[in-house]
């Protein structure tokens, strides 16, 4: 099995280079390759990997019955099995499916007081009880937060190296068109990457065979997974309410206005109700949220209604996945797909913002058809992102930069299915340059 180059890689040998090194906690959601990343890195860089899987081994979830010091584990794990070896220095302890036994977390303090050995802790459902481990072993971890692939490593995937995307930043960076050849290139990339999405399963199985044969049939296991998921870590109402929202998230995003509106989720359900769920499924990562900000300022944070919002999921290929038959099938030809176009090329915006490391926010002024899709900051300038289907005329973007109601705002970004262009001060780009927006506005 080809193993696909992520970007956690090169944060590992980093973060084994450090000297100082805290335990490691990965999180992310269900099937993004966290295991297969760590297990790789492991191998190529210990002489002794102790890997413990609290979901298909539960038995090692006792290991802590003696304490939480690092000789009480060790000496519980070689019980449970005398052919572990732990030479000191070179041992990495791997636990995965960490959400299983989040107490082990209490164990990470006296790793890191210990130092003899490197741990990495990983899960795919952290989000929901991360308050506990984070109790547990604040000070003495280190974070990092995995999602599906990028277009980056999609590209990585297809054989194009750093040199590929080099090149796309410099045509940014100068406003010089992509030329016909690399237009093609990179839309057709692009849309199979749209098709696809960044799950490494369905990703590794295009790659294997060059055709979709398979994707789909992946792809409707992942969405039969995730839905397992939320009737194993929910119960009763909640977990009829949860599935409720999971499953209306495409049919909200093809309306006009994507705003997820509670009631037509449920007949007389209520944004109390159903607030709870929907913050469940973003702490699992399954969904990215877009808040509504009260008005197109700086700050940010805080400056958003909470009680409104766009829901969007991680993975694009997630939202492709549940669209119907007719629709998956003009997708895969590219043709028109009506009222799911728009949906689908601003869910994969803001897959890439998320990414990329933004917090996604939009603004819909209230009695107005003012209304514009992202922002996102440097550190003196708020920038307003607008996602066109259709390539054409961009009133909302156009009348934030030039009002002066709108300070903080002096230009825009516009991604299209076009080409690299300029003027009014809008800066257009084609879909596919989304992922690199963060690295573009800090080279300005």
């Amino acid at each position: 099995m080809i193993y696909l180059r992520r970007k956690i890689d090169d944060y590992l040998m980093k973060w084994k280079a450090d000297e100082d090194r805290k335990p490691l906690i990965v999180k992310g959601p269900r099937q993004v390759g966290k295991t297969e990343s760590i297990r790789q890195f492991a191998r190529r860089n210990y002489e002794s990997v102790i890997e413990i899987n609290f979901v298909e081994e539960p038995k090692y979830r006792k290991i802590a019955a003696d304490g939480y010091g690092t000789a009480d584990i060790i000496k519980n794990i070689s019980r449970m099995d005398p052919s572990k070896r732990f030479p000191e220095g070179k041992t990495l302890l791997f636990f995965d499916e960490l959400q299983e036994f989040p107490d082990i977390s209490t164990a990470l303090k006296f790793f890191k007081m210990d130092g003899r050995f490197d741990v990495i802790c990983c899960g795919s459902m952290l989000g929901i009880n991360y308050k506990r481990i984070e109790s547990n072993s604040v000070g003495y971890k280190s974070d990092y937060e995995m999602f599906s692939m990028d277009f980056e490593e999609f590209l990585w995937a297809k054989g194009y190296g750093a040199d590929f995307i080099d090149d796309m930043m410099k045509h940014m960076k100068q406003l010089f068109p992509f030329n016909v050849v690399e237009l093609q290139i990179c839309h057709s990339a692009f849309l199979d990457f749209c098709i696809l999405g960044g799950m490494p399963a369905v990703v590794r199985e295009y790659i294997e065979r060059g055709t979709f044969e398979k994707s789909q049939e992946i792809q409707r296991q992942l969405i039969a997974d995730y839905k397992e998921d939320i009737r194993k870590y929910t119960e009763g109402v909640d977990q009829a309410r949860i599935l409720n929202v999971f499953n209306h998230i495409p049919v909200q995003l093809a309306k006009d206005n994507k705003k997820f509106q509670i009631s037509k989720v449920a007949s007389g359900a209520r944004f109390k109700d159903y607030r709870g769920c929907i913050e469940w499924l973003a702490d699992t990562g399954i969904v990215n949220l877009c808040y509504c900000l009260h008005y197109p300022e700086l700050p940010l944070k805080g400056n958003y209604d909470e009680s409104k919002y766009k829901i969007y999921f991680a993975d694009s290929g997630l939202l492709t996945a549940m669209l119907d038959e007719e629709a998956q099938d003009d997708l895969r030809v590219n043709r028109n797909l009506g009222v799911y176009k728009g949906a689908l090329y601003e869910n994969i915006a803001g897959e890439a913002l998320v990414k990329s490391g933004y917090q996604l926010y939009y603004y819909k002024k209230d009695n107005s058809t003012l209304e514009e899709d992202f922002f996102v900051r440097t550190a003196s300038e708020l920038i307003p992102v607008e996602v066109k289907a259709v390539d054409g005329r961009a009133k909302s973007l156009r009348i934030l930069i030039e009002s002066e109601k709108y300070p903080d705002i002096q230009y825009g970004i516009k991604f299209t299915g076009g080409n690299i262009g300029y003027g009014n001060k809008i800066y257009t780009f084609p879909y596919y340059c989304a992922f690199l927006l963060k690295r573009y506005l800090k080279s300005q």
